[in-house]
């Protein structure tokens, strides 16, 4: 199973319809799709800073904003199916199909290790593949991306950029899997990928 998230800095971007087309297409059976937060996550950091909402309050609402991006995705590309939970992820796979994820088993009543902004829904995308014992992980990108598929110890640096999480490293640090960062422009790649699993 490969795990796949689609950044919501692409919400606004002609090619977010392309990015799902080659998903729906040649990840069936095989692709959970990630919503990240985007437009919506910002939202919740200014609501915070104006309100000063404990960091509880702000993950869910962040968490709420992934879904509002998932329902967005499905609108755009209605054959991805939604899935809310990891039994109902990998039956949704199993059937052939894309899944969507829907995030809500991460809605909190209090703070844990996830309910923080060291946390965005690139460490979610891991959370979720450690989970899922996945076998890729893919970050779709808008900002310029260095290296594609980045050495461990390369993340700490590529999380001072802002291109990951500040939680990123860690956690990819201990991932048994291929992790790999890709731009908005990059569907060739995406689709190398999908159509020869032995490519690294």
């Amino acid at each position: 199973m490969w795990v796949i998230k689609i950044g919501g800095s692409l919400a606004k971007d002609p090619l977010l319809v392309d990015w799902l087309e080659h998903l729906n297409d040649l990840g069936g059976g095989r692709v959970v799709i990630v919503p990240g937060g985007g437009d919506y996550a910002d939202g919740v950091r200014h609501a915070q800073a104006e309100w000063h909402l404990d960091d509880v309050v702000a993950h869910n609402m962040a968490v709420l904003g992934m879904g509002q991006f998932a329902f967005m995705l499905q609108g755009l590309c209605p054959d991805l199916v939604i899935a809310a939970d990891e039994l109902e992820l990998e039956k949704t796979v199993h059937s052939g199909r894309v899944a969507l994820w829907m995030p809500l088993q991460l809605l909190r009543r209090e703070a844990d290790e996830l309910t923080t902004w060291d946390v965005t829904s690139d460490s979610l995308a891991l959370w979720l593949a450690n989970r899922l014992n996945a076998e890729r992980v893919i970050l779709v990108k808008s900002c310029p991306i260095p290296a594609t598929t980045p050495a461990p110890d390369e993340w700490p640096a590529l999380s001072a950029e802002g291109i990951v999480d500040r939680r990123f490293p860690a956690l990819a640090s201990e991932a048994a899997y291929p992790i790999h960062l890709l731009e908005r422009t990059d569907l060739a790649r995406l689709r190398e990928l999908l159509l020869d699993a032995t490519v690294v």
